[in-house]
């Protein structure tokens, strides 16, 4: 676990889980799973992801793992979620049950990527709500938040929150990369 889950965790997820830092190679491998059209880059980095989260013992038997979702432009430019990408190889690895339209996007937000960090902290307010459908298996439950990359957490947040009211007793989360520094201007990516 990195330090800054250990010290500043997102206020509405109890623990976060990172399996490496945003940084080479790690940077490099994320942008191909995530901008270049490379999915396959999931199997691998979800092994790192799963292999973090068994060393933590994040991954109870009750836990239910819960993808973050993107937008539909997104998902439709891209085709696919980088981040149930890589929960379905934990999920696949570790026994456990993901859970793919348990959260949904109600708002398109620009790309946290793309902002400052005084403008990420807010900008997906109330851009998460559980999905009506799948609220009754989601109250009571343990479940893991499973991201790419956490920068200043505030995704992490506000997706937790949004599970939170639908009943989520505890929310995790398991990132494959970290940044270690977020500044002003942005990430540090090295």
């Amino acid at each position: 676990m990195c330090g800054d889950c250990l010290l500043q965790p997102p206020a509405a997820v109890r623990l976060c889980v990172a399996a490496v830092d945003y940084r080479f190679p790690w940077d490099g491998l994320i942008a191909r799973l995530k901008f270049r059209n490379e999915p396959g880059w999931a199997g691998p980095l979800g092994e790192l992801m799963w292999q973090s989260a068994l060393n933590r013992r994040l991954l109870t038997p009750e836990t239910l793992l819960v993808p973050v979702p993107v937008t539909p432009a997104r998902l439709a430019q891209r085709g696919y979620n980088q981040a149930w990408e890589l929960c379905k190889v934990v999920g696949r690895l570790s026994g456990r049950h993901a859970l793919s339209g348990a959260l949904v996007r109600l708002a398109d937000a620009p790309d946290q990527h793309q902002l400052p960090l005084s403008r990420r902290l807010d900008n997906l307010h109330g851009a998460f709500a559980a999905h009506p459908n799948l609220a009754g298996r989601l109250r009571g439950s343990t479940v893991v938040l499973v991201d790419d990359v956490r920068t200043t957490g505030s995704t992490l947040h506000h997706a937790a929150v949004a599970l939170r009211q639908a009943g989520v007793v505890h929310v995790h989360a398991l990132v494959l990369a970290r940044t270690p520094q977020a500044t002003e201007e942005g990430p540090v990516t090295s």
